[in-house]
C-alpha cells in the first residue's frame, strides 16, 4: 500500500458510494476512462480486486469492503485538516456534518439559520432519524454532533445539555380528560395510547415514566412519525405521550390539547453531542459552542409561544427553564466539565 495516492482512495471512495463509475466520474469532474484506470492501478497495488461486476452492476468485494473503512477515515482527516488550516488563516468556511432525532427537527432548522449569517461560506448536512439511526451514524463517524434527549450508553461520548425538553400526554380538545385537573398517570391506563416505534427516545422516555409510576399501559398503535401521531390523536384515536417541541400551531389553533396529568411535563434536556475522543473540526466546534450559548433562547423564541398558551412553561421547574443569559454559560461550563469526566 505504499504507493497508493490520494487521487485512487478518493476515487475508490466515490465508486463504493454509488456502484457506478459513470456517477463516480461525474462526482469527481473526471472522465470515466480515468477513474477505471485508477481502479486498476488501487487494485494492483492491493492485490486483490476490490470491486465485482456481475452485467452492468458493480458491487464491492470483501477487500473493497475492508478498504473503504480506512478510505472513508481517509477522507475525514483531510476535511479536518483543511478545515482546521482554513480556521488559521481566518475563514469561516468548511463542512458541518450533523445528526438529529426527529423530534428536535421542529426546531434545529431555526438554530441553523441563526448560525449561519456569521459563517456564510459552510455547507451544512444535516441527518434526521430516529434515535438508533442517528446513534448509529455517530458511532461509524458520519457525524461531528448530534441532537438527541438522551445520550447512548452504547458509546463513548461526550455529552453536555444545552436546552429543557418538555414532554407532555396530548388528547383531541373534545376528548373527556381535556377538561379535567391533575389527571392521575393511572387514569391513562385505560385509554388507547398512540405511540413512537422501538428505538425512538420518546418512547423509551414515556416507558420509563410508567414503570417509576408502576402502572401498564395499553398501546393501540405504533407510528414512526410524530406527524402522524399528531393527526390520529386529532382524529380522535387515542392519547399520545409527546415532546412539547413537536406541538407548534396545532396547540395554538385549538386542534390540541394538552393534557394536565399530575406530575408532568417531564422535563429533561436537549443533548449536543459528540463521539469522546474526536476531534471536532472548527465548524463543529463553533456550531457546538453556538448552541451552549444561544440554543436555549432560540427555541424558546420558536416554539415557547404554544407552551405559554397551555400553560406548561408555567408547570416547568424553575431550575430547568432556560437559564438566564448571564448565568446559563457558567452553569453550563460545570455541566460539560462534569459530563466529559464521566
Amino acid at each position: 500500500m505504499r504507493n497508493v495516492t490520494l487521487r485512487q482512495m478518493r476515487v475508490f471512495a466515490a465508486v463504493a458510494r454509488h456502484l457506478s463509475f459513470t456517477r463516480a466520474a461525474r462526482e469527481l469532474h473526471l472522465t470515466q476512462p480515468a477513474i477505471s484506470q485508477q481502479m486498476r492501478l488501487l487494485e494492483q497495488e492491493v492485490g486483490m480486486p476490490l470491486i465485482e461486476q456481475i452485467g452492468r452492476k458493480i458491487r464491492l468485494a470483501p477487500a473493497g469492503i475492508e478498504l473503504l473503512r480506512y478510505a472513508n477515515q481517509v477522507t475525514e482527516l483531510l476535511r479536518e485538516a483543511g478545515e482546521s488550516l482554513a480556521a488559521m488563516r481566518g475563514l469561516k468556511r468548511g463542512l458541518l456534518k450533523l445528526g438529529a432525532v426527529s423530534t428536535a427537527k421542529y426546531f434545529a432548522p431555526a438554530l441553523l439559520s441563526a448560525f449561519t449569517p456569521e459563517y456564510p461560506e459552510v455547507n451544512i448536512k444535516f441527518t434526521v432519524g430516529n434515535r438508533d439511526e442517528i446513534v448509529r451514524l455517530l458511532g461509524a463517524n458520519e457525524l461531528d454532533l448530534v441532537i438527541m434527549g438522551r445520550p447512548p450508553a452504547e458509546l463513548a461520548t461526550a455529552a453536555v445539555p444545552f436546552a429543557p425538553h418538555p414532554s407532555v400526554f396530548i388528547a383531541a380538545p373534545q376528548h373527556p380528560l381535556a377538561n379535567r385537573r391533575q389527571i392521575p398517570l393511572a387514569s391513562l391506563a385505560r385509554e388507547s395510547l398512540l405511540v413512537r416505534e422501538e428505538g425512538s427516545g420518546t418512547r423509551a422516555s414515556m416507558e420509563r415514566l410508567f414503570a417509576e409510576h408502576h402502572v401498564t399501559f395499553r398501546a393501540l398503535m405504533e407510528v414512526s412519525s410524530n406527524e402522524t401521531i399528531k393527526q390520529a390523536v386529532m382524529a380522535g384515536m387515542g392519547l399520545s405521550f409527546i415532546s412539547a417541541h413537536t406541538l407548534g400551531l396545532e396547540v395554538g389553533a385549538g386542534r390540541l390539547a394538552i393534557l394536565d396529568v399530575a406530575g408532568l411535563p417531564l422535563v429533561r434536556d436537549w443533548y449536543v453531542i459528540q463521539l469522546r475522543e474526536k476531534r471536532l473540526p472548527p465548524i463543529a466546534a463553533a456550531f457546538r459552542a453556538f448552541l451552549l450559548e444561544q440554543g436555549a433562547a432560540i427555541i424558546a423564541r420558536t416554539i415557547g409561544t404554544s407552551l405559554a398558551v397551555n400553560g406548561v412553561a408555567d408547570s416547568m421547574p424553575q431550575k430547568r427553564r432556560a437559564l438566564p443569559e448571564a448565568v446559563a454559560p457558567r452553569k453550563r461550563a460545570r455541566r460539560a466539565a462534569r459530563s466529559v469526566s464521566r
